[in-house]
This record gives C-alpha cells, structure tokens and sequence, in this order.
C-alpha cells in the first residue's frame, strides 16, 4: 500500500509540474510576444523629419512607427513589359546608385521586390495621384498613370535622408519611416518658365530647371524663346533669327541659341520626368531681334514709349522701312512691333511656329502677345485674331499672356494673367483657360527686399512667405474657378546671368508655387511650410544648390 501511495504522489506531482510548465510556457509566450514588439527597430530621428518635411504638403500622409531599410542586394521591380515604368525605376535606381553605392537591380513582376512600382485601376487617384506604402520589408508605389509614379518617387527621395542627393558615395544606414501616402494635385498645370531670350542658357542649365521643378512635382516649362535681345531657336525657314538674332543678349554678351536637335534633346529630359515643354515665340511686340535678322519685316522707324525702364537707347535706332533693325541689348520693353499690312510678317509667323510645332509634341504654342505699346489696338486684335488660326492650323492650342483677350479668343485659348485684372477676366468671360501667374506673388525674377542683388522690383519685393500666401481660386474675383488650370511662376532673366543666379531668385520660392498648385488649400500653412522648407535647406546644399537663405525661415 505504501509503494502503490508513494506512486500516486509522483503521478500527482508530475501533473503538477506539467501544469506549471504549461502556465509558465503561456507567460514565456507572451513575454516574448512583448519584447519582439518593443524591439521592432523605430525610425531614426532624421526619418521622422524626412517624413514630416514632404513638399509639396501630401494630401494624405500617416506615419506608422516602424522602418524600412535599403539594402545592398536591393530589388526595384515593375510591370512585366511596362516601359514607362521600368524608365522611371532607372531614374530611381540611378538616384539611389549614386550615394548608397549598392548595385540596386531592375526586375519586372517580383511582387517580393524591396521596391515595387505598380499601374492599378484606382479613380480616386486620377491622372497624376499615387500612393506610397511603406513597410518594414517593401516599398510599393501605386498609380493610375506613370505620371503618377514618378511623382510617388520624387516623394520617395524626399523620405530618404538629405544624403541620398548626394553623386559620390556614402555611408548609410539609409532608412525610410513606414506609413501610408496618398497624394494627388489640386491643378493640372503647375508650371515654371525660364527667359532664356534677355539672357541665354544652355542645354545643360535648362536640364537642371527641369530637375529642380520636377523634384517638386511640377508639369510645365515654358520656355520664353525669343524677345528684342535675342531669338534663341533654330528656325530653318529662317536660319538668320538664330545665327544674327541669337548672336547677342542683355549688357552685350555673346548669345547663343539652340538647334533643333538640342531644342527635341530639352523636350526629351522633361517628358522623362513628366515635365511638357511649351515654347513662347513673343509676337507681335518684343520682336526686334527678328527684325534685326530680316529687314522684309521692318516698317520703318518707331519712337520709343516712356516704360517702367529709364533706358531710352532705343529712341531712333530703327531704321528705314524694309532695312534690318540694329541688334538691341537694353531692357526697355513696348517700343518694338511686326506689321500687320507686310504679308511676310504672317508668313513669318506662321513659319516659325510651323516648325516650333513640329519639334513639340505637347499640346501648346505661346505667342506672347504682351507689352505691344507701339502696335495700334486694332492692328494687334487682327493679329492675334490670325495667330489664333495659324496655331490651329499646326495642330496645337493658343497660349498667351492675358493681353490677348483683346482679339476673339474662345475656350479653345489659354490666357496668362500676370498683371491686368481687366484682360484676365475679359479672357475669362469669353471662355478662356487661366493660368495664373500674378506678378506680385509669383515673379521670380522680383528681389526678395531692398537689399537684394540680383532682380528687379518693378511689380513688387516677393519674400518668400508672400510667394505662398495666395490662392489661385481666389486670385481673381468673378472668375469660375473651373476655368483655373492653374499656377505658373516666371523667372525673366534681366539681370540673370548664371545657374547660380537661377538658383538663388527660384529657392525658395520655387517650392511655394509647386505647393500651390500641387496642395490643396486647406493642406497649405505657412507655419507648416516654413518648417518644412527649413529641412530642406540641408538637401538643397547637398545638391549644391545656392539658394537665398530666408530669415523669414527656421533653417535647420
């Protein structure tokens, strides 16, 4: 009897000891489950700014508190057979290449690729919207159109460090915050343009505009390519516009203008990133370097008008009817013009713009049409009215500034408000599309205050904060904001020499126009922008960028 008890006490006690094991097993579970959670690796500081710091402001942006971390052996895959796609993945790859050293493959349909960037059927995003996801172990950018992941991506470098900008290598780790974007933009055209006719620039300083403005997700280029210090486009019909016409620039500089082949080389590097090149011949005023190069177009000696500019070198200088203009290298504006009962001055036209839109394949042709002092009011409704038809007849679509609502123009015709509240709103109610580009807020080329160098002051001083507190909805009173396609910010180039010169009149105030267009009202703060902006200066020294150091900016 003792034996068979001391047997049954074992058993019970071996029971009891499972149990317990069972029990402790549960709490060993759970306090595992606990600290595999509290070791989950959190994002860096930095990482949290560059995920707060997105410019323009995301519509929809939720950070999760995790990490991602690009590694050596890192995989971007596409769509199989997308080529859009897979060009937008090398432009990434290529960014990513070039500071982290790691050899960053391309693949196309690995769903388990580190990044993965994928066209999906999702109307809520539209044509240019995308979503971003990021998680511990994948990146995946999602969009309608490429459009849209090539802006997913210029999010993308934006959450990495400031390094990640950097040509040459260096030392990681490089880490993303995980969370959820979902972005798309409030205007259709969110644009630039570059005078490169006061002063000319080269191919390879119009691709860095391009790669600023595109970084911050903007779609436009205009490109002003002709005005009475120089014509800046090759024209075959005409070849003298070029070589005599671009010979010269402000101040009496050398010139330059491009051929065709580097004209279509420009179009190529903003259609890569999504940017349409829209390309401005300035008529039927700000012409005297064509009528520099071809004496058929001149009509006779023109007087100069008192103008916002002192410089009167004009007065007299042009000479008798059908003999060529001198070549003009002050900044005066109004005082040339074509004429409108030459017949070469439409052939002239509708030549050059011929040709300008055979070379373009975006939808628009610019024809100026601004400042036409010396052009009789009905001479200059004539030709706009015949512009109109010459652009239709090569297939593209009207662009002017807000002066040519003078002529029968439709909604077929796209104005530039930058100064006449009047013509803007007559253009309006004919029909018209409006750009809005007002010369107080949105002039680059204007000083940021008393003491600035470069720039001139003549419709305002634009600091930065007055480059952002303005909304194109609200821009002009009585105008249906249907009729809005958009923001465009102009960088005249008077006093602009150099892409340094570029750099410091567009940053920052480039980054507030792309946040008007791109944001909507109610994402836009200047408390918020300003901090954000503040980031961004470590970036833009990284990409060696000589931008103006705001004091109305927390700089970082």
């Amino acid at each position: 009897m003792c034996c068979e008890g001391g047997n049954a006490d074992r058993l019970s006690l071996l029971f009891l000891i499972l149990a317990m094991s069972s029990r402790l097993l549960k709490v060993l579970s759970v306090f595992l489950f606990i600290t595999l959670l509290s070791c989950q690796q959190e994002p860096s500081p930095d990482a949290v700014k560059s995920f707060e710091s997105i410019i323009p402001n995301p519509a929809s942006a939720q950070m999760e508190g995790g990490v991602f971390t690009l590694e050596t052996e890192s995989i971007i895959s596409v769509d199989p057979g997308h080529k859009e796609a897979m060009a937008i993945a090398t432009l990434l790859a290529e960014k990513l290449r070039s500071a982290t050293g790691y050899e960053i493959k391309l693949e196309e349909g690995n769903i388990d690729a580190d990044f993965v960037l994928a066209i999906v059927t999702d109307p809520t995003l539209g044509e240019e919207g995308y979503e971003l996801k990021v998680t511990s172990e994948q990146v995946t950018i999602s969009a309608n159109k490429p459009a849209g992941l090539f802006y997913g991506t210029q999010t993308l470098r934006q959450l990495f460090s400031d390094k990640i900008e950097n040509s040459v290598f260096q030392q990681g780790p490089w880490e993303v915050a995980t969370g959820v974007i979902k972005d798309l933009p409030s205007y259709s055209w969110r644009g630039s343009m570059l005078d490169v006719a006061r002063h000319f620039f080269g191919v390879e300083d119009v691709k860095k505009y391009i790669d600023y403005i595109s970084f911050y997700k903007m779609n436009i280029l205009h490109l002003h390519l002709s005005d009475d210090q120089g014509w800046r486009i090759e024209i075959k019909s005409w070849p003298n516009l070029a070589k005599h016409g671009g010979s010269t620039q402000v101040g009496g500089g050398k010139g330059g203008y491009y051929t065709q082949e580097q004209y279509r080389d420009i179009v190529a590097y903003a259609a890569a990133r999504y940017v349409t090149v829209i390309p401005e011949i300035d008529l039927p005023g700000h012409i005297n370097s064509a009528l520099a190069s071809y004496g058929e177009l001149n009509g006779g000696t023109v007087v100069p008008i008192e103008g916002r500019y002192t410089d009167t070198s004009t007065q007299g200088m042009l000479g008798e009817r059908s003999k060529p203009t001198e070549l003009y290298t002050g900044i005066q504006v109004g005082w040339s013009t074509l004429r409108v009962e030459k017949e070469e001055s439409f052939k002239f036209v509708s030549d050059v713009l011929g040709e300008l839109a055979a070379i373009t394949p975006g939808p628009y042709l610019h024809i100026g049409g601004d400042e036409a002092h010396v052009t009789a009011k009905k001479d200059y409704i004539t030709f706009i009215n015949r512009f109109k038809d010459i652009v239709k007849g090569h297939n593209k679509m009207m662009v002017g500034w807000e002066e040519i609502a003078q002529g029968e123009i439709d909604s077929t015709i796209v104005a530039q408000y930058w100064a006449n509240e009047k013509y803007a709103r007559m253009a309006a109610d004919k029909g018209a599309k409006i750009i809005m580009s007002p010369s107080k807020k949105v002039y680059l080329d204007m000083k940021y205050d008393s003491t600035t160098k470069l720039g001139l002051n003549w419709a305002n001083y634009i600091e930065t904060d007055t480059a952002y507190n303005w909304d194109p909805a609200t821009c002009l009173s009585d105008v249906d904001t249907r009729q809005i396609l958009g923001v465009e910010a102009p960088l005249w180039s008077e006093t602009v020499v150099t892409l340094d010169d570029i750099e410091f009149l567009l940053f920052p105030r480039i980054t507030a126009v792309a946040e008007i267009g791109w944001t909507p009202a109610a994402g836009r703060n200047w408390d918020s922008y300003k901090i954000r902006t503040g980031r961004h200066g470590k970036r833009w020294k990284v990409m060696g960028i000589d931008f103006y150091a705001s004091p109305r900016i927390p700089w970082e």
